[in-house]
This record gives C-alpha cells, sequence and structure tokens, in this order.
C-alpha cells in the first residue's frame, strides 16, 4: 500500500511491522495523538511509555498479513506481529468503535506529535527528563 491514495486523491497513513509482513492503512484525516503512561502499556512495549493515533476503526484496515492477539487486560487486546513482535494496534471495550495503533508503527510518524498524556499519574519521574552528565 505504498504511497497509496483515495479516490479523493489524498494519501493514505500507512504503517506496519519491521519486517514489513503486517501493513496497514489509515483514512487520511486529523487524529488524536497521545502518551499512554499506563503499566499495561509500559509492561507491554517494553517502554517508558506509548505514543497512540486513536483512529475510528472504519478508518482503519489492515493491507497485508493479520497480526496476532494478546488479551492484555479484560477490556483490552493488543495487536503485535508474530514474526518479529511489533505491536501495532490496541483496542479496548470501553471505546469499541476505536483502535489505538502505536505511532512507532507509522511509515512517517513525525506529522503525528502527541498533544496530550493519559494515566500520568502512573508516569515515570524520569521519563521525560534526561540524565545529568
Amino acid at each position: 500500500m505504498e504511497n497509496s491514495s483515495t479516490p479523493e486523491g489524498n494519501t493514505m497513513i500507512e504503517g506496519g511491522c519491521f519486517c514489513r509482513r503486517i501493513r496497514y492503512g489509515i483514512a487520511p484525516g486529523k487524529y488524536l495523538s497521545a502518551n499512554c503512561h499506563c503499566t499495561l502499556c509500559r509492561r507491554a512495549q517494553a517502554a517508558p511509555f506509548v505514543t497512540w493515533l486513536v483512529v475510528p476503526k472504519a478508518q482503519f484496515q489492515y493491507t497485508a498479513d493479520v497480526p496476532a492477539l494478546l488479551s492484555s487486560s479484560a477490556d483490552g487486546t493488543r495487536y503485535f506481529c508474530p514474526h518479529c513482535g511489533t505491536h501495532v494496534a490496541c483496542t479496548n471495550t470501553t471505546h469499541p468503535n476505536i483502535v489505538d495503533v502505536t505511532v512507532g508503527s507509522l511509515d512517517d510518524p513525525a506529522p503525528h506529535p502527541p498533544t496530550m498524556n493519559v494515566f500520568a499519574d502512573s508516569e515515570l519521574p524520569w521519563a521525560f527528563h534526561r540524565q545529568a552528565e
């Protein structure tokens, strides 16, 4: 789906996993992007926080291969490549019409900076601070 366009001529937002077996497309648009500091995201991603692009399910589709599933909580399911391990998305029953897409798995993450932090009460105290040398 490289440089795919919609019938209106708009460029799709594309992404996928590290090994490129899992690929997805997102309809062009402006989407909320948020840093999540919850312990589930930190553990699943092995990172201090995860940046998500919040996309209506109707605007998202897998275009190559199918991800594996991880039920990470009673409400949440994470989607990842079974070959390289890249987490690409998460869904949650508390917002069933949304798919959260990892910004780091986008082909071009630069246009989607986070505009908010969620679960900030769980934020690691050093997450946004560089250690003194």
